[in-house]
């Protein structure tokens, strides 16, 4: 065996030995395995601790906002279906912690995403239920308590929202503040289009209080009580009596009264002056009640006038005849001059918007009342008109009375007539009704209107209403035939009919004489025909009743004409017959059916919205009991009443 041999087999004899000892080595014992594997989840466990412990509190933290959420919107709510949405939400995020923190997975990102999420979605609500930020307040209803009525307006034009102004008294809140508004605040702007805010007018003077027994009262405790509760008509005197200086010792009135009800207190000016001549004081912004009382009550005399003035409340005092610190006698009189407060020069109302003329009404301590229209020639939310010309001159506490436009008015769609009649006549537009006959649209609705839905309507435009008389039908012969005969006849055309009688000398009885349209007319389906029938000859005392009607209407006729000096056109009374009145579907339909039926009489037509009763049906004779059936000469007027 040559040496390079013998090598090469020591070198794999090494090889295999280092090779089997490695193996040896790698090969663990099932404990050694275990107490390896425990070792490593330990070491994984301890990992992620601390991140699933921040997880679970993130989920604790979401739960709390959403009670925060939920307490502070079921406040500001009064409905059902609000409080059960709340609920389920408040539900969800409690399922959705309790899972978050119950389930056993190695990765929890899943919910901290879902937690961050909720927490920005109550963020975004809680900032806005407390109006924390303007952005907060973004299509959601403001709360307008305690504010101006200018930042409603503003608000208002903003969103196109109308805002309709109530004034109530109140004596928590200021002159011109909103004292409550109809709308929930945090309401979506989408479920509303009108807002109504009550707005403060200071204290109720007709508000009853409890006046007290103020006899032994102090005069400053006096001065204090009538000006906490804002009585505005105490009268006081002073008389020389043994009681205490100062003090009430009579009173007219105590029990419930009205703040601005007369009461009368006389106090004591103590047994005797004491003095000849008063020091004045400063009367300058002391109310009238206070510089009056201090006048009276050191037996001086005054007078008041009135005058503006622009940095003295209205009803205090602005001036007075004598200095203050000057001596005047007792029995002296004393001029007041009363501040009316600022002077208020009107401007040009017409060239100022809603909001514009808002803040200036609030600046003026005005009140202002709101009315508005459609108009072509001027913007929307700008001023039509108002109650005062630019340059007069008005005080505080005056009502304004303003138009404002609404913008060219355009066309809608209406589910009727009436609700089209009420539109135009709310906003006055003019309309005017044209009758057609309409196979397909039932009488009296509409078959077209002369604008289309989003035409734009000018000022005096007139819009044509076309109104369907239905099918139209032409109206048979009726004269000669019995009532069987033609109650067959209408029945089968789909016309009403109904019966006058009267005797006649031609035609037999139980016969059509006359018919209240005639032949080949053409009615609508439903028109009711009258048809008179014959009672057969007249009998004899019919004829001589009627002979002496004719012969004391000739009679007449000879007395007037004796009686008259220069000879004039007489017309003959004698001659006449009964009316027959019939209504058509429209004021000109009936008009034209009269003139048909009565071509002999002559008629006086007055057209109204309505009859006196409330009947507003179209066509209808207002006082049809007065003529129908009734005989009326040729020679008078016959005045009938239609509805449009």
């Amino acid at each position: 065996m040559s040496k390079k041999k013998k090598k090469n087999d020591t070198k794999k004899v090494e090889e295999i030995k280092e090779e089997k000892e490695s193996t040896i080595e790698e090969v663990k014992t099932p404990e050694e395995e275990k107490i390896s594997t425990e070792t490593v989840d330990e070491k994984h466990v301890q990992k992620h601790k601390y991140k699933h412990g921040f997880v679970h509190f993130i989920l604790v933290l979401v739960f709390l906002i959403s009670l925060v959420y939920f307490f502070t919107n079921l406040i500001n709510t009064n409905s059902l279906n609000e409080i059960i949405s709340l609920l389920s939400i408040v539900l969800f995020t409690l399922v959705f912690v309790i899972v978050g923190i119950k389930i056993n997975t190695k990765n929890k990102k899943i919910f901290l995403l879902g937690s961050l999420c909720l927490i920005i979605f109550f963020g975004i609500n809680l900032i806005s239920s407390f109006n924390i930020l303007p952005v907060a307040t973004l299509n959601k209803v403001i709360d307008f308590r305690d504010k101006d009525l200018t930042e409603v307006i503003e608000w208002a034009n903003k969103n196109n929202i109308e805002v309709n102004q109530e004034y109530e008294y109140s004596d928590m809140i200021s002159e011109y503040k909103i004292i409550s508004q109809d709308i929930t605040p945090g309401t979506n702007i989408k479920d509303i289009k009108n807002l109504t805010v009550s707005i403060s007018e200071g204290p109720n003077p007709y508000k009853e209080i409890i006046i007290p027994n103020m006899v032994t009262w102090e005069s400053d405790r006096v001065l204090e009580f009538v000006k906490n509760n804002y009585l505005s008509n105490v009268n006081v005197s002073f008389v020389l009596s043994e009681d205490k200086e100062d003090t009430v010792i009579e009173q007219d009135k105590i029990g419930n009264l009205k703040r601005n009800e007369e009461i009368n207190l006389v106090f004591s000016s103590g047994e005797e002056l004491g003095y000849e001549e008063v020091k004045l004081i400063d009367f300058k912004n002391k109310s009238k009640f206070e510089a009056i009382f201090f006048i009276k009550q050191h037996h001086l005399n005054y007078e008041t006038d009135e005058d503006f003035d622009k940095n003295i409340k209205a009803g205090y005092v602005k001036d007075q005849s004598i200095k203050a610190g000057e001596m005047v006698k007792v029995d002296d009189s004393v001029k007041l001059t009363i501040s009316k407060g600022p002077e208020v020069k009107v401007p040009n109302l017409t060239k100022m918007s809603s909001t514009e003329l808002t803040s200036w009404i609030i600046k003026n301590k005005l009140k202002v009342k709101f009315t508005d229209r459609y108009d072509e020639n001027k913007e929307k939310n700008t001023v039509i008109e108002a109650n005062f010309k630019e340059g007069d001159i008005i005080s505080q506490g005056t009502v304004v009375e303003v138009v404002l436009s609404k913008g060219q008015i355009k066309m809608k769609d209406f589910k009727d007539y009436a609700e089209f009649v009420e539109w135009a006549e709310k906003y006055n537009i003019n309309y005017e009704e044209q009758h057609e006959f309409n196979s397909d649209v039932p009488v009296g609705e509409v078959i077209s209107y002369s604008y289309s839905k989003g035409d734009a309507i000018k000022n005096n435009d007139i819009i044509i209403v076309k109104i369907s008389d239905g099918e139209k039908i032409e109206v048979p012969n009726l004269i000669g035939l019995t009532k069987k005969e033609i109650e067959s006849k209408l029945k089968k055309l789909g016309l009403n009919y109904n019966y006058v009688y009267k005797s006649s000398d031609s035609t037999p009885e139980g016969q059509a004489i006359k018919q209240s349209i005639s032949k080949g007319s053409e009615v609508s389906s439903g028109t009711t025909i009258t048809i008179t029938i014959s009672t057969g000859k007249p009998k004899v005392e019919e004829r001589k009743q009627e002979n002496n009607s004719n012969n004391n209407n000739n009679n007449n006729n000879n007395n007037n004409n004796s009686n008259t000096s220069t000879p004039k056109p007489t017309c003959d009374t004698s001659k006449g017959e009964e009316i027959n009145l019939q209504a058509g579907a429209s004021a000109s339909e009936t008009q034209n059916m009269l003139k048909q039926l009565n071509p002999n009489h002559k008629f006086n037509f007055n057209v109204v919205s309505a009859c006196p009763n409330g009947n507003a049906t179209p066509g209808v004779i207002c006082n049809l009991a007065g003529y129908d059936g009734k005989w009326v000469s040729y020679c008078d007027t016959i005045n009938v009443t239609l509805v449009k």
